[in-house]
């Protein structure tokens, strides 16, 4: 397997210890986080029909998989340590890849953290009864104990990814079992259904709408190409994990979708603001709403451990390539992993979470995001045009199709952010990516200067 860019600053380089369900449990749990536990209810109201609810579903279902077909082919041509960082790196420049290592770091996986903290911490209130008071200690006490986890070893941050992932889906197999029995005739009658859009160009627009929050909840899984230098047999593994994992995140989406309708009917569940736990609620009472409480927390914490353990190694990649602090470069020598980096993110992570007002950190990580996806996603066109063929562990079928569709739903996806943000959480966004030029302009010029 490939070296990773770590070999030329330390005698210390990763070791492959992950297999491929490690990989495919690491997709999962980096794409479910909290968005289908609530996300559902919002898309209903959005389009007003049960036929285009579960439509709006599977259409980003096929988006998020022909981004996975787009990123395993990435993955299998840099199967290295960094993802996204090293295709944009080896196909536009040593710029947009700091930029990008700087944008995760500033706004959108420590923004990401930070929100996703905060979530899990109004789960875990709730469920054993703190105040409001607790939320922020337990916010940071969530990413200081993951970040001490994935300190000590991949394997022991991918074993806790595990455990949590199989728990999540576990909790979304009740949800969905539970609202499938249900016969939602209570539920449907006492909530009058959304007006549904009439016409081509209003469904189109209902449509575009809804698919908004659905992109959002089905991102993600760009999260395991980080890792990929720890991997066995990457080239051929990480392609297949990504396919599996996002594969059995569309058939759990869908489901959870279908089965929320089936329970509370489109009114009830548009008219929902929790629709996992008014799904529970109606079956079992406050047993019900405790589980679902308890089924959010599992699924937070597992997206937590998921960017704690992936984002570090861009960090070290750009180090590695002299573009960040050399002593971030540097591997654990027992442990193998990139300690500083995660112990930098921790502290940026706990400032953000300190500083940040949540509306304000998702709309900074959503508009930071998608811009780097569908740029990461570009990357394949220049490495076709470039790169003479080869026997690759996989190639993407039907090129360049799904990199078209891909690359056009990041487009939209990232109008659809800036337009849906105020003007100043939009220019803070771009500003605080743009802020990391000069920063790049350093280290490029003076710290890597021989």
């Amino acid at each position: 397997m490939p070296e990773t860019q770590t070999s030329q600053t330390s005698q210390t380089s990763y070791v492959p210890r992950l297999n491929l369900f490690d990989a495919a449990m690491a997709v999962v749990g980096g794409i479910i986080g909290g968005g289908i536990w609530r996300n559902p209810a919002a898309v209903a109201a959005q389009v007003g029909t049960p036929t285009l609810s579960i439509a709006v579903w599977v259409l980003g279902g096929v988006i998020a998989l022909a981004g996975a077909f787009v990123f395993a082919e990435l993955g299998a041509r840099r199967p290295q340590a960094g993802g996204g960082y090293v295709y944009l790196r080896d196909a536009f420049g040593p710029m947009p890849a700091f930029l990008y290592g700087w944008a995760l770091l500033l706004v959108i996986n420590t923004g990401a953290l930070a929100w996703v903290a905060m979530n899990f911490a109004t789960y875990a209130s709730e469920l054993f009864g703190f105040g409001a008071g607790a939320r922020l200690p337990m916010a940071m006490a969530a990413i200081a104990v993951l970040s001490v986890i994935n300190f000590y070893g991949v394997k022991l941050g991918a074993t806790t990814q595990n455990v949590l992932t199989v728990l999540k889906l576990g909790a979304l197999a009740v949800v969905i079992a539970v609202g499938m029995a249900a016969s939602g005739d209570a539920a449907a009658a006492a909530a009058a259904p959304p007006k549904a859009p009439v016409g081509a160009w209003q469904i189109f627009t209902v449509v575009g709408a809804a698919l908004v929050p659905v992109l959002f909840t089905y991102g993600g899984w760009q999260n395991t190409s980080f890792i990929a230098g720890e991997i066995r047999d990457a080239q051929k593994k990480l392609p297949r994990a990504l396919l599996i994992g996002v594969g059995i995140v569309i058939l759990v989406y869908v489901l959870a979708s279908t089965s929320y309708l089936h329970a509370l009917g489109i009114g009830g569940l548009a008219a929902s603001k929790a629709p996992a736990s008014d799904t529970m609620r109606a079956a079992f009472g406050e047993i019900g709403g405790r589980f679902i409480a308890a089924g959010i927390m599992i699924s937070t914490f597992g997206f937590l451990n998921l960017v704690i353990l992936a984002s570090p190694r861009v960090y070290q990649a750009m180090a590695a390539d002299g573009v960040f602090f050399q002593s971030v470069a540097r591997l654990h020598p027992r442990y193998r992993t990139p300690w500083l980096a995660i112990v930098i993110q921790a502290i940026v992570t706990l400032a953000v979470l300190g500083v940040g007002k949540e509306n304000e950190l998702i709309n900074y990580n959503a508009i930071g995001d998608w811009i780097f996806f569908g740029l990461s996603g570009a990357t394949i066109f220049v490495f076709r045009a470039r790169e003479a063929r080869s026997a690759l562990a996989f190639r993407m079928p039907f090129h360049p199709w799904p990199s078209i569709v891909f690359c056009l739903a990041a487009v939209y996806a990232i109008f659809s952010a800036v337009t849906s943000a105020t003007p100043i959480h939009a220019a803070t966004a771009v500003g605080l990516i743009v802020a990391g030029i000069p920063f790049y302009l350093v280290w490029a010029r003076i710290i890597a200067a021989p």
